[in-house]
């Protein structure tokens, strides 16, 4: 999806905030979704809430106006699976967070469906009668179905996996990468960076590899 946080190098030694919009934003371009919403996870709406980090971020989005996605501004943790926006940006410690309690969301709803399917034959009777809805909603709210998180700004496609899946979410996570080869993704974002590369170094802040 617990991890002990890592230290992180210098600002100068990684991509900055708008490289990584740059990025984020290519990566959905071609995917094929046109103008994709995206907000900042924050612990409110309004502009003077949350880290300075998130904050800083939040400014740099709204004053560049990416032309490939709707920045929308901040949105809380209950939106994420609201689909107020395509794409929540987060940082790894509070996107680890906020996935892996969904995750456990999901499975103790699951987990009283089935204590309350059990209680009596007809519940029991109920259950064989909306057994084809139950199994939808069961699909939808599956973590393996979407396990599999891409690491953008390198040389080569990495799909980092959860730890806890099985079979099915690790083949879910390798479609992934079979679909980022098929798609010539790297090339495509590496022709995009070249275009623009009088931008991309003042974007960048420093060196992607």
């Amino acid at each position: 999806m617990s991890r002990k946080p890592t230290a992180r190098p210098p600002r100068s030694a990684v991509i900055t905030p708008e490289g990584e919009s740059r990025l984020r934003e290519e990566y959905q371009r071609l995917w094929s979704v046109e103008r994709p919403k995206v907000g900042l996870l924050n612990i409110g709406v309004e502009e003077v809430k949350g880290l300075e980090e998130v904050r800083e971020a939040g400014r740099i989005l709204r004053e560049a106006r990416p032309p490939f996605l709707d920045y929308t501004g901040f949105v809380e943790g209950d939106a994420i699976g609201q689909g107020v926006v395509d794409v929540v940006v987060t940082d790894g410690f509070t996107g680890n967070v906020a996935l892996k309690a969904a995750e456990g969301t999901a499975r103790q709803i699951e987990q009283y469906l089935r204590g309350a399917m059990a209680q009596s034959i007809w519940s029991k009777l109920g259950y064989l009668l909306a057994r084809r809805a139950f199994r939808s909603v069961a699909a939808k709210i599956d973590p393996r179905k979407a396990n599999g998180g891409v690491f953008l700004g390198l040389n080569g496609i990495v799909i980092k996996s959860h730890g806890h899946t099985d079979p099915e979410g690790f083949a879910n996570a390798v479609d992934i990468g079979y679909d980022m080869v098929r798609q010539s993704l790297l090339e495509k974002i590496r022709r995009t960076l070249m275009l623009n590369q009088s931008e991309a170094p003042r974007l960048a802040g420093g060196t992607v590899s």
